[in-house]
């Protein structure tokens, strides 16, 4: 056991606690069990899991509290926490290959270089970028290419045509650029009252009830991180639509991610659609959205908008790279920020043959997921402390330099993989039979759960009233 990682999560949760500036008596109600390594890394993976997890859970439980009951305890084992945010589900009985052949790491004239080729048009974007024809094109062709080119050249034209790629850094390579520098002078997560407004009116709650029954909350997210928020909200009771565009595409995962989930199809490209988020958004508690900076603000749904739209509301907004900085505005996933930011190859270095592999999840993705989480609840609990319209604002690299603080694991890869199957549960759901992982975190009085099926886009009308 290493002792020095043993004592981390509670130090975590509590800096956590205080950084959304809420009240310290409540962590008398977490209890955190564990210790790294729960997977093979030589990173604090299950204290990132378990103290964000809980963060979220604690804060629902005190926005509760504030509802009027009780606080409760809150319980989370740090290997049920990691094996969560793996996020390991199946399908009538099959794991969905979650990779497009052509994602992965290529090597470079002079490194190596990590592409995204999940949705068609970054593939197919890639592709042409690297002189192939995308309907004729095999991987062998894309490995063949990247030879000639050097990765930070690649990386530069990708980005200049909207592409997801990133080149392969060590950490003090990532500490040397201005974005690495920019993403060191910013907190992990920010809450800011953007908006005058009197406390929000929330439904009343009983013992019984989850912490976060009655709560309205809309979700515009799509790629892992802002999903798993939003599942995290259902989970402790909150109404959660998941908003998706029908000209935009998804992931499997999203069979995964829409568990406790009301899920709605609306085209914010059309005027119709733009009326049918606002009627929504009048109505809502949190509105939280991963579309790239600006994206919604010129549709009419940045948070200020929003705001002057529902006054008290909790705006989330997530990004890859944060808000200041040259990469500001870049898109990014969690397999690219891990490989830009450093910790592919830390890993490989860490295992001695210094062959660059990523972290055993997606980390970056499920914490940030969980703080979103934990940032909505949190600013529901200072805004019916004080009023105003709040925005919470999250991101991947901000999660990974908050990862990296935590120093390094001594012989983490050594760890075994856990075995899921103890952790699973089976249930129907509008994709298929669905089995997917429980939640780690034990509430004793009102244990979270998703009553509601994970079910397709377009399944339930964009209304609060139709699905109530």
């Amino acid at each position: 056991m290493n002792e020095a990682l043993l004592s981390k999560s509670p130090d975590v949760l509590r800096d956590l606690w205080s950084l959304a500036a809420l009240p310290a008596e409540a962590l008398h109600f977490a209890s955190l069990t564990g210790s790294d390594p729960v997977f093979p890394s030589s990173f604090a993976v299950g204290a990132a899991a378990q103290s964000t997890i809980a963060a979220a859970a604690l804060a629902a439980c005190e926005l509760g509290h504030l509802r009027g009951v009780a606080r409760q305890q809150v319980s989370i084992d740090m290997l049920d926490a990691a094996i969560e945010c793996t996020g390991w589900f199946s399908i009538d009985g099959k794991v969905p290959d979650i990779w497009d052949a052509f994602s992965g790491l290529y090597r470079c004239a002079d490194g190596h270089v990590r592409v995204h080729a999940n949705f068609a048009h970054h593939r197919e974007g890639a592709l042409r970028l690297l002189g192939l024809d995308p309907q004729k094109a095999q991987r062998a062709d894309a490995e063949q290419a990247l030879l000639g080119w050097r990765a930070l050249d690649f990386e530069e034209a990708a980005a200049g045509q909207k592409l997801v790629a990133t080149a392969l850094r060590r950490f003090e390579e990532w500490d040397a650029t201005p974005q690495g520098r920019a993403i060191a002078t910013q907190p992990l997560f920010t809450i800011e009252r953007i908006g005058d407004a009197p406390p929000l009116a929330l439904p009343p709650l009983r013992e019984d009830h989850r912490p976060l029954t009655g709560l309205r909350v809309l979700d515009l997210t799509r790629i892992l991180a802002g999903p798993v928020g939003g599942k995290a909200l259902a989970a402790h009771g909150a109404d959660v639509m998941l908003v998706n565009s029908p000209n935009l595409p998804n992931i499997s995962a999203i069979a995964d991610t829409s568990r406790g989930k009301l899920s709605a199809l609306v085209d914010l490209l059309r005027e119709d659609g733009r009326d049918a988020m606002r009627r929504l958004v009048r109505e809502a508690h949190v509105f939280t959205q991963g579309y790239r900076p600006g994206g919604l603000h010129a549709l009419g749904f940045g948070p200020e908008e929003v705001a002057r739209l529902r006054p008290g509301i909790v705006y989330v907004s997530l990004t890859a790279y944060g808000t200041q900085g040259p990469w500001a505005g870049r898109r990014g996933f969690d397999s690219l920020v891990q490989t830009a930011m450093g910790f592919n190859h830390a890993e490989g270095e860490a295992a001695g043959d210094g062959k660059p592999r990523p972290m055993p999840m997606q980390i970056l993705d499920e914490a940030t997921g969980y703080l979103m989480a934990f940032g909505a609840a949190a600013a529901l609990v200072r805004q019916q402390h004080e009023g105003g319209s709040w925005h919470v604002q999250v991101s991947l690299a901000q999660t990974g330099q908050w990862l990296r603080s935590f120093g390094r694991v001594t012989d983490g890869l050594a760890a075994a993989r856990p075995d899921l199957q103890p952790h699973l549960e089976t249930t129907d759901s509008g994709f298929g039979r669905l089995t997917a992982l429980r939640h780690s975190a034990c509430l004793a009085r009102t244990p979270a759960a998703w009553p509601r099926l994970s079910m397709p886009p377009g399944s339930h009308p964009p209304s609060w009233h139709a699905t109530s």
